[in-house]
């Protein structure tokens, strides 16, 4: 056994655990994987608690072949962690039935907004519909985790993607602890409070009622075209709530844009909310970038940038603790990226 297999193999060993003794996983439920390298994943074997791990609880298994070195056999949701191996860089994947969770999505469609945390490394959490003990359509999983590194599989647990098996289970735990703020705040006030973005927003700024809905551009511009960004720029600078908010917090910034394997980048330079120049370089403090296929999910509408950047999906150059002072007037900027249709 290689140091690098030994190594990731105790990972395994010790999230696991913590899953465990966390309430995350019970018995036998809930199973984990991590990619060795380009041909082989290590998973946890069938009938196994995650709490009591051992080496040879772990599985490694050529993902091309399935072929696996002798010994245990790998969980039966094999399909499911093979699937999102083969269609994702994340190279850990955290599957697990946490009662909190399962119980809130039980009885209600989505998570409540209720803190920052939630709104950032969380978002818009998707549901996908599981009529079966064992994951059957792996496919519609995929689809999901396209939108966001963290998939709820109603009446069965969640699905978890990162870098390292660390940070899959913090977004276990993250929404684990979301569900329990929304469950306490209903005990407060006797109902599931219904805190969206845009109310979040409200009480951030404390009166939003300058903000709109803005006027959606005009015609489809090709993604990432000058056309298309110059549109962007002409409906920031025609915004209330983000001159409002601009003169308050001083958003005076340069910040650009880049499209991945592509020439397309673009700086806008913010004086106190406005967008006084449009440049064709990123030569800029902050830089977000990303490939075409996220781009266009935010240019759609499908992903939210900040929770897209807290994830790994996007790269920023620079601190986005920076850039939270202007949390605010930043949100209203990415919804109107949605205004303008892309073609």
């Amino acid at each position: 056994m290689s140091s690098k297999e030994e190594t990731l193999k105790s990972e395994i060993i010790r999230v696991g655990k913590k899953l465990y003794q966390a309430g995350l996983a019970v018995a036998t439920s809930g199973n984990l994987s991590a990619r060795l390298n380009e041909e082989n994943i290590l998973i946890t074997a069938t009938h196994t608690s995650l709490g009591d791990l051992e080496v040879d609880d772990i599985v490694k298994l050529n993902l091309a072949t399935g072929n696996k070195e002798a010994g245990k056999d790998p969980s039966s949701e094999l399909p499911l962690h093979s699937l999102i191996h083969k269609n994702f860089s994340d190279r850990a994947v955290v599957h697990c039935h946490p009662p909190l969770i399962n119980g809130y999505f039980g009885v209600c469609p989505d998570i409540k907004v209720l803190t920052f945390e939630t709104k950032l490394y969380l978002g818009d959490v998707p549901v996908v519909a599981q009529d079966t003990p064992a994951v059957t359509k792996p496919e519609l999983v995929i689809e999901a985790l396209k939108k966001n590194n963290l998939v709820v599989l109603k009446n069965h647990g969640v699905v978890s993607v990162a870098e390292s098996l660390e940070e899959a289970l913090q977004l276990v735990e993250l929404l684990e602890e979301a569900v329990k703020t929304a469950a306490i705040a209903r005990l407060f006030s006797k109902q599931t409070p219904d805190v969206s973005e845009t109310a979040l927003k409200e009480n951030l700024a404390k009166d939003a009622s300058v903000s709109g809905k803005g006027t959606p551009a005009e015609g489809a511009y090709p993604m990432f075209s000058h056309e298309h960004i110059q549109a962007i720029v002409d409906l920031v600078n025609k915004d209330e709530f983000i001159a409002q908010k601009g003169q308050e917090l001083d958003l005076t910034v340069k910040l650009a844009i880049k499209l991945d394997g592509s020439d397309k980048e673009y700086k806008f330079n913010f004086e106190k909310g406005k967008i006084s120049r449009l440049d064709f370089d990123t030569d800029a403090p902050f830089v977000i970038s990303a490939d075409r296929g996220v781009w266009e999910a935010v240019f759609l509408g499908k992903i939210d940038p900040f929770v897209a950047t807290t994830q790994g999906k996007m790269k920023l150059k620079g601190q986005l603790g920076q850039l939270s002072r202007w949390y605010v007037p930043f949100s209203r900027l990415f919804e109107l990226f949605k205004q303008v249709k892309i073609k």
